[in-house]
């Protein structure tokens, strides 16, 4: 998947604002004890300048609130570029001074590493003599590629199930991460758009092949029943959405062409999709309208 076609800035800001206190208690729960969370306010976009250097930057999340009953800031970056820089602890230091300077009261920096080179990354900015430290800056770090995904599993925590898909796992786990993940999701019973959320952020980032699917359904359908109903009712629920938009999409290009012969090719391509991915002939009939004889057609 090409990098330059997400845009993982929307994705983590739309993922940590709608669970920033998740967020916290997650990776930090010290820090969870000292913020009040009925006062908080997602700040608009901060940019900053670097005259020396040239560039702008722009903060990624800015979040107001109280840290222990005093007025407080929290911003975090997400570092996404998997080349090593050097100055990023000095990027992170200037990012906190020209937002201390401008608000004038405390602030909590947290940097969160994405990509998917696993090494040490730094914590700390310091400026020293031999004869005196002038400045020792320090900041939170999430290093995602280097957390263990099976200890993730154990929390019931919505943050951590979308993270699941930028932990450090190896090809042949992905099939096990997303069963995992959507067992996750069922647990969780949140309302309809969070879970969308947290399932387009995850499929984002770990995507299954088609073979891949055949052994997750078939994985799915060995847990405890009342479990492996419901996870198979969301991968369901979520093929269905996938159809919805291929059906749209052939009806966008049947309008030059017939209506009718597109909305027909779309389910024709969506039927043979969910067939190489396992689905039985009953289910794409009640999914997509299709007669039993088209689908059956349709088999390798």
């Amino acid at each position: 998947m090409s990098e330059t076609r997400i845009d993982h800035d929307r994705l983590f800001k739309e993922l940590l604002s709608t669970f920033f206190e998740e967020f916290v208690l997650l990776f930090f729960p010290h820090v969870h004890e000292q913020i009040d969370f009925h006062y908080l306010s997602f700040l608009s976009e901060e940019v900053l300048t670097d005259v020396t250097a040239g560039e702008k930057h722009r903060v990624d999340l800015l979040v107001e609130t109280k840290l222990r009953g005093e007025d407080g800031l929290i911003v975090v970056h997400i570092e996404h570029q998997s080349y090593i820089q050097s100055s990023f602890s000095e990027r992170m230091f200037i990012y906190f001074s020209r937002l201390f300077q401008k608000h004038r009261r405390r602030i909590l920096p947290i940097a969160i590493f994405s990509y998917d080179a696993i090494r040490d990354e730094p914590s700390s900015f310091t400026v020293a003599f031999p004869f005196l430290t002038v400045l020792d800056f320090r900041f939170l770090t999430v290093e995602l590629s280097k957390l263990p995904w099976r200890t993730y599993i154990r929390h019931d925590n919505p943050v951590a199930a979308a993270l699941l898909s930028k932990m450090g796992y190896n090809e042949e786990e992905k099939v096990e991460v997303k069963k995992e993940f959507l067992r996750m999701l069922v647990r969780l019973e949140l309302d309809e758009a969070r879970q969308r959320l947290l399932f387009g952020f995850f499929e984002t980032y770990l995507r299954l092949s088609e073979e891949e699917e055949v052994r997750l359904r078939n994985e799915v359908k060995t847990m405890e029943e009342k479990e492996a109903a419901k996870v198979m009712e969301l991968i369901v629920s979520y093929e269905q959405k996938g159809m919805e938009k291929g059906m749209e999409k052939g009806m966008e290009k049947g309008m030059e062409k017939g209506m009718e012969k597109g909305m027909e090719k779309a389910k024709l391509d969506v039927a043979k999709r969910m067939l190489a991915k396992g689905f039985d002939a009953d289910t794409i009939h009640e999914l997509t309208g299709l007669p039993l004889e088209t689908i059956e057609q349709l088999k390798p």
